[in-house]
């Protein structure tokens, strides 16, 4: 199909671009930006006036539930939600069940993502077996099979030989382990931020240590095996300031933050809310803003929407019973426009979308993140001006769980492209 964007108000981070250009679609590429080019006829002509051309969205980290938790969503509703929320390609986290360390579930995953025909889907693999943290997968063949890095989602490592062993490995053949710091034991079985008000609520507490003993155990060993580690959902002050650090030392390192977390802090679990309860936990006003910071200065890379959706049976429970996590890809885009918009001018529409577009692409090594002739047409129209009430109504994904309900947010999306086809409109 040959698509012709017009009139819209073109914002693409990698080429630093925001102007008001045409784009034209062909074959699933882009083959023009402002001026039509020769011979081409559009199959169908898209008015934006009013409207962001954005390149789609890059998620770092949305769970799909698939294989094995269909009873709290399915590939179909996700990958649903990814198209209402602009997401157009997205990484989701091993820790399945079956858990994907093994190529033919990888593969059958890619597989059945691919017959939906929205999202781009790219699988971590599992680093250790089952996530067991003792024997290493098959990394070789995890990566033949579509895995973009590998990672022990929610598990750590307690066996630190095991941990250098698994960077040694990934070293050796260049591949980015992702890991989301946190020491074995400190603060396990906590469930809200180390604090006055955890001690007040009388909740288990997290503490920050937990995430900077695991850092600097971190460090030392990418210092001695050379491996490239993406950090997954820092969540510190602290832990912020010793990646700062790592990264002016050179280390090859890069990071992300949940959406949640720029927004939220401890005090948002209010009266034992379990919408609030998150892995990791929210926490303080200070931490908060150093991420805040963080994002504007550069140390952390990209926001994800850390999507994990719940069902009713394992949310709707006493706060220190109910699971962890919430809905986030249809929330993605709004909360990082929120982010914008709360800064007073601090942050342009341009910076706030690169941790969403281009940002995460780099990290995540994707041919995807930008809107460039020759490459893949992948592309969200939204209304930045237009509000909408998040409500369980609102909500596509099967779960319909988050700490945002009832907030009225900016930004709406019109339209969503993949590789050129158009997999969602509200145009009409």
């Amino acid at each position: 199909m040959k698509i012709h964007i017009k009139n819209g108000r073109l914002i693409d981070p990698a080429s630093s671009t925001d102007a008001q250009l045409d784009v034209f679609i062909a074959a699933g590429k882009i083959v023009g930006i402002g001026a039509q080019p020769a011979h081409f006829i559009a199959n169908k002509t898209i008015d934006a006036t009013g409207l962001v051309v954005a390149p789609g969205l890059v998620d770092l980290s949305a769970r799909l539930r698939e294989p094995g938790f269909e009873y709290k969503a399915t590939l179909e509703s996700e990958l649903q939600a990814a198209m209402r929320g602009g997401v157009t390609s997205l990484v989701c986290p091993p820790d399945t069940d079956p858990v994907l360390d093994e190529a033919g579930l990888v593969e059958m995953l890619r597989q059945r993502a691919r017959l939906q025909n929205k999202a781009h889907v790219y699988p971590l693999g599992a680093l250790t077996l089952g996530l067991k943290g003792h024997a290493l997968t098959e990394m070789v063949a995890l990566t033949e099979a579509g895995c973009v890095g590998f990672s022990q989602a929610e598990e750590p490592i307690a066996d630190t030989n095991v941990l250098q062993r698994a960077l040694e490995y990934a070293s050796t053949f260049g591949y980015t382990v992702w890991l989301r710091p946190q020491d074995a034991f400190i603060g396990k079985g906590g469930v809200a931020h180390s604090g006055p008000l955890a001690t007040r609520l009388g909740l288990s507490g997290v503490p920050v240590m937990t995430e900077t003993i695991a850092l600097h155990t971190l460090f030392e060993l990418m210092r001695a095996t050379g491996a490239r580690v993406h950090v997954c959902r820092i969540s510190s002050a602290a832990g912020i300031s010793l990646i700062r650090q790592a990264k002016q030392e050179g280390l090859p390192i890069s990071c992300d933050v949940g959406v949640h977390h720029i927004h939220l802090t401890d005090a948002d679990i209010g009266f034992f809310d379990s919408n609030a309860r998150l892995t990791p936990p929210l926490r303080s006003q200070r931490d908060r803003d150093a991420i805040q910071a963080g994002l504007l200065d550069g140390t952390i890379d990209a926001i994800c929407s850390d999507h994990t959706p719940v069902d009713d049976d394992e949310k709707l429970l006493p706060f220190a019973e109910a699971s962890p996590g919430a809905t986030g890809l249809e929330l993605l885009l709004s909360l990082v426009l929120k982010w914008a918009e709360d800064s007073r001018s601090a942050v342009s529409l341009l910076q706030a979308l690169a941790r969403v577009s281009c940002e995460p692409a780099r990290v995540a090594n994707l041919p995807c993140g930008q809107i460039a002739i020759g490459h893949v047409a992948d592309i969200c129209l939204f209304d930045p001006v237009a509000r909408w009430k998040v409500a369980t109504g609102a909500i596509v994904s099967q779960g319909k769980h988050t700490p945002f309900l009832g907030y009225e947010l900016p930004g709406v999306v019109k339209a969503t492209i993949v590789a050129g086809h158009l997999a969602f409109e509200t145009l009409h």
